[in-house]
């Protein structure tokens, strides 16, 4: 058997230790959060290189065997799919042993970093050695690492929130063992691998994203020079039209820079679901009612939106840029409430996104993330579409936008019991439908989970697909690396 012969052999050259084909030991990596039946996307084997020698080795020897390898960085993507494959089979290539931070430049403010280091790690790297840095964390935090969650174009909470945009120079290798360095990173000696991401011709860094094209094997990163002074708060906005009037007034904030960061703006449940179980808000069929959890967040002194956000600067600008903010967010409709602290708006790390679980107590998540214009009618649109299909379904309907740039990130969780046969299938209904519906009405996506980005890149039209598969062929003509992400096969 291929898949056996291919273990042996990488076992040879990485080590034995560091390859997994055992049921028990493959089970971590089967988990699934998504409505979806994990056999669907378990792996047949798990390898764990080291070093870029390794990562060679295991390719060349996937070639011979022709076996299929599914890179992960640490593997905690949680509602995209985890460490599981996009079919099943396929060899999971776990990066996590490949966990050194190779450079901190505290003058330029930049770092250099495998893909097994973890946002926590290189926070208390940073700490260690007394520089005043801040790192840009997403959701999950310290259990996930800057390296996956930049390839997946993931974002965070302050000014350097775009983390794709805020990366700087990538080690890559390519299916046939090729070592790449993009930008700078080709040039003898280089001096500025990490200052000046376009290097010279076509900027390449971005193929590797959302991709099967290489491995990337280092990153370079830009930090956060922490500032001054700043100040966090909450503006909050009664009733549920008023989408399409709170995004006409923050927009021209965010581009201004009077509001620092993107923030992220979220309907009354989702804060609930933070903090409290389903059965306390709601026993009842279907999905809850609006009325319901308006009248519980009221109750909590909050409303149907609810936008975290920080300013940041000298403490003169920080006080102007909150009187500009508190009069334009009460001119609306809202309210400003003050110093609301969200930790990973001012450079710490925090778990407390994941109290989102004892909502149902079932580890049942899947992120539906549509593309919004950053416009009030548009955010008034995705609202209702998003609403009345999950109304139909029996699923809560639950949003935390980001305002990043002339886009919002509609980041919609679908949370329920995976233990519940009956709710897994209702939501995996509600999910292909929502896809459907988006892309009906105009809406493409900034990402998705495995089992469905064939039908997410549908959505994103024939042409990019087939381009997508041309670039395939070239850098991957046997297919080795994940075939199927992001719909991508030869």
């Amino acid at each position: 058997m291929p898949v056996e012969s291919f273990l042996a052999a990488a076992g040879r050259a990485i080590g034995a230790d560091h390859v997994i084909r055992d049921p028990e030991g493959l089970a971590p990596f089967a988990q699934i959060m998504l409505p979806l039946p994990e056999a669907e996307h378990a792996p047949a084997g798990v390898v764990s290189p080291q070093s870029v020698e390794e990562v060679q080795a295991v390719l060349r020897l996937a070639h011979e065997h022709r076996v299929h390898l599914w890179p992960t960085s640490t593997g905690r993507n949680f509602g995209y799919g985890t460490s599981t494959c996009a079919s099943p089979g396929q060899i999971v290539l776990d990066l996590r042993r490949m966990n050194r931070i190779l450079n901190v430049d505290p003058e330029l403010c930049t770092a250099l970093v495998e893909p097994g280091v973890t946002y926590q790690q290189l926070h208390d790297h940073l700490r260690a050695l007394g520089l005043n840095l801040w790192l840009d964390f997403p959701a999950p935090g310290p259990l996930v690492g800057p390296t996956g969650n930049t390839l997946e174009r993931g974002g965070g909470t302050t000014p350097y929130g775009d983390h794709f945009g805020n990366s700087c120079g990538m080690e890559v290798v390519l299916a046939d063992g090729t070592l790449l360095r993009t930008g700078m990173g080709g040039v003898k000696n280089t001096t500025s691998w990490q200052s000046y991401r376009y290097g010279y011709g076509p900027f390449l860094d971005g193929i590797f994203t959302q991709s099967n094209f290489g491995v990337v094997t280092k990153l370079g990163m830009w930090l956060m020079p922490a500032p001054p002074a700043y100040r966090s708060g909450m503006a909050v906005w009664d009733r549920r039209e008023d989408i399409a009037t709170l995004i006409d007034t923050l927009r021209p904030l965010r581009f201004d820079g009077t509001i620092g960061n993107c923030g992220t703006l979220a309907n009354d449940l989702l804060v609930l679901a933070s903090a409290s179980t389903r059965r306390e808000l709601y026993d009842g069929p279907g999905a809850v009612p609006p009325g319901v959890s308006l009248a519980a967040a009221k109750a909590r002194g909050m409303g149907a939106w609810m936008y975290f956000f920080s300013v940041y600067g000298r403490p003169d600008r920080v006080a102007s840029d909150w009187a500009v903010i508190d009069k334009a967010v009460t001119a609306s409709g809202g309210r400003l409430v003050p110093d609301v602290h969200d930790p990973m708006q001012i450079g710490e790390l925090s778990l407390r996104t994941f109290s989102i679980f004892n909502y149902t107590g079932g580890n049942g998540l899947a992120w539906f993330s549509p593309v919004t214009p950053m416009r009030g009618r548009d955010a008034a649109t995705q609202m209702g579409l998003a609403r009345q299909i999950m109304d139909a379904h029996g699923v809560d309907f639950m949003t935390g936008m980001t305002l990043n740039g002339r886009e919002a990130l509609n980041v919609m969780p679908l949370v329920y019991d995976r233990g519940d046969e009956a709710a897994t299938a209702r939501h995996r209904a509600c999910f292909e439908a929502l896809i459907d519906g988006f892309g009906n009405a105009g809406y493409g996506f900034y990402r998705t989970g495995v089992g469905f980005m064939d039908r997410v890149a549908a959505v994103h039209g024939a042409v990019q697909m087939d381009v997508n598969r041309r670039i395939k062929r070239a850098l991957d003509p046997a297919g080795i690396l994940a075939p199927g992400k992001s719909g991508i096969r030869i």
